[in-house]
């Protein structure tokens, strides 16, 4: 069964920043993508970045030149590095990956448990 594991919430001040880590674990034979979404309180859940597999990206206007998104493929893991944080990025972070098990099995889409992200002003 395939897991998503994600690490690297917290409180920070605006102006901080923090580093967001998605592992994901299980059968997998091939990944399509991985992306980060958000959702504050209210509020759908969005996309803020995400990364394909020959490594394009591409990221919501609100956080270009503040977020990086980057992934390791021999760990199937992907990283959001965010600096100059604001109080507006406060949110629950979502890990999204779509992969496949197995060369007849997917792609399918999953997601992470979540991790809160709280911006102080």
């Amino acid at each position: 069964q395939v897991q998503l594991v994600e690490s690297g919430g917290g409180l920070v001040q605006a102006g901080g920043s923090l580093r967001l880590s998605c592992a994901a674990s299980g059968p997998i034979f091939s990944i399509n993508a991985m992306a980060w979404y958000r959702q504050a309180p209210g509020k759908q859940r969005k996309l803020v970045a995400a990364i394909v597999s020959g490594g394009r990206t591409n990221y919501v206007d609100s956080v270009k030149g503040r977020f990086t998104i980057s992934r390791d493929n021999a760990k199937n893991t992907v990283y959001l590095q965010m600096n100059s944080l604001k109080p507006e990025d406060t949110a629950v972070y979502y890990c999204n990956v779509i992969l496949s098990s197995g060369a007849d099995s997917g792609p399918y889409n999953y997601w992470g448990q979540g991790t809160q992200v709280t911006v102080s002003s």
